[in-house]
Parts: structure tokens; C-alpha cells; sequence
């Protein structure tokens, strides 16, 4: 592969392919699902680890316009990368002494507290014209958005509190849409449409990428897919119906050969029983590969299994390489960490974990490959 002989992959110890026309069909497949809706992207923790302003490129070419950030430095970062049309959605609200950035930046954020408002509502009269906003009903999340006191609040009053706010649309959030038995999903669903009764007439936003899953009902204006969009299985009750988003490759720094008997890694906690080959691989979890995989994970390498180990160290792993054949082991070769043999979600349940953090922890030392549209 041509990209792997680049100066720039050549000193690195692995390399991130990242597929932008995959996270662009992504967004189109969500798309047609929540037909009738509006279809954002959430590209929260710089798009979930795959780069928040390259996917966030691909996915405006593609279609989107309303992109969802949890602060407000990812959404000056993205401000300054996206056409001016884009709307900028900061999911954490307006923090004190904030809102003259947020303004200035022509972000929208996302009011969870009465003191959001407060806040937001003090800027626009600064200003002396309405601001843009989204306001955060907590359904039964208990994390963010609006508590049923503050709701009732709003709803006996909403000219005073939302003057000179222009709320372009009440949102909640759902908290196990990923298990189609639970049965809080529906009851949220039954407490957003409550709340609505009682609200000023808005578009309205529920639904993430699992609750795009749960049908029409879950829609309303506008859906808020993000691990959808970055190739994770958003739906773990079905086989994954995204395209894989990323290829990560490790090098191969060194294989040596270990006599039965001895240890391999700190601690020496992985005795060898017999005689075996053992490779080298250039990252670690400095570079967010999970530290809890030690001695459990594996990669491939030239379609063969080379099961992980030893410990996980900070740059490097250390794989068994015995069964496989001497071709694929030069030094400079590469293993494959994530990709067509390893999913993200095969890794993260190795790990005993989710998809969302194998993601969100690629780390900065991968050199990074963007394939397809700009």
C-alpha cells in the first residue's frame, strides 16, 4: 500500500487509515432510515477519535448541517472548518462568563439548566438580538437537561424566560435505546411528548444513533446519530448495519525467538511453554490501546491470528507470532490492530468494554491516513 511508504508513516509505529466515504454513507444510510427528519452528526471527542474536522468535511459534502460538539473549543474548531451554513450545536451548555465567545462564534448551545438560559437570555439582550439555542429536557437520564422543577418553571413562563432566545429545538436523550427490551426507552418517549404538550411550539429532537433504530415514533424533526456514523454497531441486538470506518496497522519492530521457560514483559507475568516466536508491535496504550488487554486480545498478521502477550506496555505489545509463516515477519511489516479481520467491537468486548471508548481513545501518535472525499 502506497500510504505505508510515506515518509511520514515510515518513522511511525502504526498507522490510522480513517475512510471518510464510509463515514459519509453512514450518515446517508441514517439519513434514509429517519426519513422526513433532519439527519445530524454528532462528532463529539473530535469525532469520536477519527477527526473531527476531516469526518466533519466528508459529512457536510454529503449532506449534513446541524453537527453536534460537547464544548465550545470543539465548536470553535469546527466553526472555522465548515461552511458558514453549518449549525454548531454545544451539548454542555452556556458555562459562566461564556456566552460573549459562544455568541461571537455563532455557535448554538444547548441549554440544560435555567441557568443556561439565564445566561444565553442576558447575552442576547447584550447584544440586543435573539440568539439561537436548543433546550435540554432531562427525561430520565438524570445527567443533563432541564429537572422536572426547572421544566415546570419554564412551562408556567416561557415568554419571560426564553425572551430574546429563539429555540430552534427542545431535545432529551435517550439512556438504553440500545437494548430493545428495556422498557425506559418507551417511557421516555411518553415524558418527551408531555413535556412538548406543555412547551411553545418547536421542532424536537430524541433520538441517537440506536434510537433511529426504534422507528418513525423516535424522529420527531431531527435525529443526532454519532457511533453510527463512526462505524461502531449502533444496534447490538442486530449485526452491525454500518460500513467500518477505520484500519489500524502496528509495525513490527523486532521478532526474536524465546526459549521455553522464560518470560516476556514486565512483571514477567507471561511465561513461554515451549519454544516460540514472539513480535514486537509499535504502540501501547499511551496510544489508547486498552491496558486491560493483556494477555487476552490479538491482531493479525498476514491473515494469521497472533494472539497479545504479556503485558500491555505504554509504546509497544508483544504478540506470538509462531504460527505465523516467516514471510509476513520482516522488520517494518505490519500488523493488523483494527480492521477487515478485528472490529472495533471484536476488540472492545476483548477488553470488556464498548466500541465508544476503543474509538474515542485512538490516540494523536498514530500517523493518520484520510481516504476518499476531502
Amino acid at each position: 500500500m502506497a500510504a505505508l511508504r510515506t515518509p511520514a508513516a515510515q518513522r511511525a509505529g502504526a498507522v490510522l487509515f480513517v475512510d471518510l466515504a464510509a463515514v459519509a454513507d453512514n450518515w446517508r444510510a441514517m439519513a434514509a432510515l429517519a426519513k422526513g427528519a433532519e439527519c445530524g452528526a454528532v462528532v463529539k471527542a473530535d469525532g469520536y477519535g477519527l477527526g473531527a474536522v476531516p469526518t466533519s468535511r466528508a459529512l457536510y459534502a454529503a449532506g449534513a448541517r446541524t453537527f453536534f460538539v460537547a464544548d465550545i473549543a470543539g465548536g470553535v474548531r469546527l466553526r472555522a472548518a465548515l461552511p458558514g451554513d453549518a449549525r454548531i450545536a454545544v451539548l454542555h451548555g452556556v458555562p459562566p462568563g461564556a456566552g460573549a465567545e459562544i455568541a461571537a462564534e455563532r455557535l448554538t448551545p444547548i441549554l440544560n439548566t435555567l441557568g443556561d438560559i439565564q445566561r444565553w437570555r442576558e447575552e442576547a439582550a447584550r447584544l440586543g438580538r435573539p440568539l439561537p439555542c436548543f433546550v435540554h429536557i432531562d427525561t430520565g437520564m438524570n445527567r443533563l437537561g432541564l429537572e422536572a422543577a426547572e421544566l415546570d418553571r419554564l412551562a408556567a413562563d416561557p415568554g419571560t424566560l426564553l425572551q430574546g432566545l429563539e429555540v430552534q429545538a427542545w431535545m432529551s436523550h435517550l439512556a438504553c435505546a440500545d437494548d430493545p427490551g428495556n422498557p425506559m426507552t418507551a417511557e421516555q418517549l411518553g415524558r418527551f411528548r408531555a413535556a412538548l404538550a406543555r412547551l411553545p411550539k418547536a421542532p424536537a429532537s430524541l433520538a441517537n444513533s440506536a434510537g433511529v433504530f426504534h422507528g418513525a415514533g423516535y424522529h420527531f424533526n431531527l435525529v443526532r446519530p454519532g457511533i453510527a456514523l463512526h462505524g461502531a454497531n449502533p444496534a447490538p441486538w442486530m449485526p452491525n448495519p454500518m460500513r467500518p470506518t477505520i484500519r489500524l496497522l502496528a509495525r513490527i519492530h523486532q521478532v526474536r525467538m524465546v526459549e521455553p521457560g522464560r518470560t516476556v514483559g514486565y512483571d514477567a507475568t507471561h511465561r513461554v511453554a515451549g519454544k516460540r516466536k514472539v513480535a514486537a508491535l509499535g504502540m501501547g496504550y499511551a496510544d489508547g490501546y486498552p491496558w486491560s488487554l493483556q494477555g487476552k486480545g490479538q491482531v493479525m498478521v498476514g491473515g494469521h491470528r497472533a494472539p497479545i502477550i504479556a503485558r500491555v506496555s505504554m509504546d509497544l505489545l508483544t504478540v506470538d507470532v509462531t504460527d505465523v509463516p516467516a514471510r509476513f515477519l520482516a522488520e517494518g511489516d505490519w500488523a493488523e490492530v483494527i480492521g477487515p479481520h478485528r472490529t472495533v467491537d471484536q476488540v472492545a468486548a476483548e477488553a470488556g468494554t464498548i466500541g465508544y471508548e476503543v474509538l474515542t481513545r485512538l490516540g494523536p501518535r498514530y500517523h493518520r491516513e484520510y481516504l476518499g472525499p476531502a
